[in-house]
């Protein structure tokens, strides 16, 4: 048999529903299936409704309709906190983020922040001052560190929405590792003094609602993900606690199984930087995703690379 391709395996909890729903379908899914993961929690008000207003923006609308978002998501999560505020996440579900981060029968997922409100980072981070940045991300490691007892092993911004005060402000919060951007390689981010900061494990390959739709049909994402995952190099995938834990959780389950087969392993994130300890300098700018509206954080030599 060939060796073993070892690849993250990134869970995003963005809303009420995908906390109550969402995780504990995946834990069971993850237990049967004898596979760890990397959990990042939403843990304040859940104003994912909001975005609601983003339907203004043409590309945006497109990728609503073209992921069918009402189907995927369900109404009661696209309306969530538009026109009332949004339920407390980690106050009225703590129960659930301390079942995930409880020793499990296949072994121990590691449990990072996500974000204190989801919606907020991915509309305001263009205008927050640092000050504003780093609250957020303190109220986010208060409220999850009080929920299951000790500090998140781990952070993820909202939607890969980071930029270099991100990564100079997070290197305050002391976490094992963050995954802030999409690239294709663990490194060290640069931080405003040339040093190099937290490491940072980015993702290589694309999530369902970036590309089912645009670039391939439902019947065949399982297939297109697995064959972008290259034997001997990083791989790092994001599945959503409210898509691959909802609608969508035969097709990720059938995704586990046809990995098995391929002898593909997903497992936590650091335990990617645990096979690879040598990691490469590099800094986050801000770039472009196809079937993503808007900007993200991108590990730089790969935007280099393209324009190139």
């Amino acid at each position: 048999m060939s060796q073993p391709t070892y690849v993250g395996l990134r869970i995003d909890v963005d809303t009420f529903k995908g906390t109550r729903e969402g995780v504990p379908k995946l834990l069971q899914t993850l237990a049967k299936h004898n596979v760890e993961a990397s959990f990042f929690f939403s843990v304040g008000p859940d104003n994912m409704g909001r975005h609601v207003w983003r339907l203004l923006k043409p590309k945006f609308l497109w990728k609503m309709l073209r992921s069918n978002a009402v189907g995927l998501y369900g109404l009661d999560i696209l309306l969530c906190g538009t026109f009332w505020p949004g339920p407390n996440i980690g106050a009225r579900l703590p129960h659930i983020i301390r079942q995930a981060a409880q020793p499990q029968p296949q072994g121990q997922h590691e449990i990072g922040l996500h974000a204190w409100d989801h919606h907020a980072w991915q509309a305001h981070i263009d205008k927050w001052d640092e000050q504003q940045l780093r609250r957020q991300i303190q109220l986010g490691v208060d409220a999850l560190t009080d929920i299951i007892g000790r500090r998140p092993d781990c952070s993820a911004v909202a939607g890969w929405r980071c930029d270099e005060r991100t990564v100079d402000i997070k290197q305050e919060f002391d976490f094992k590792y963050n995954s802030d951007c999409r690239g294709n390689a663990l490194f060290y981010p640069l931080v405003n003094d040339g040093e190099p900061g937290t490491p940072q494990v980015p993702v290589n390959l694309p999530t369902y609602d970036e590309v089912v739709g645009q670039t391939v049909a439902e019947s065949e994402f399982n297939d297109f993900i697995l064959n972008q995952i290259t034997p001997g190099q990083f791989n790092c995938y994001t599945i959503h606690a409210e898509v691959e834990g909802g609608i969508k959780a035969d097709l990720f389950e059938q995704l586990l199984q046809d990995a098995k087969k391929r002898n593909i392993h997903f497992v936590p994130l650091g335990r990617l930087l645990e096979l690879e300890p040598v990691l490469q300098q590099d800094s986050v700018v801000k770039a472009p995703l196809a079937g993503r509206e808007g900007w993200v954080g991108w590990q730089q030599s790969v935007v280099a690379e393209r324009k190139g």
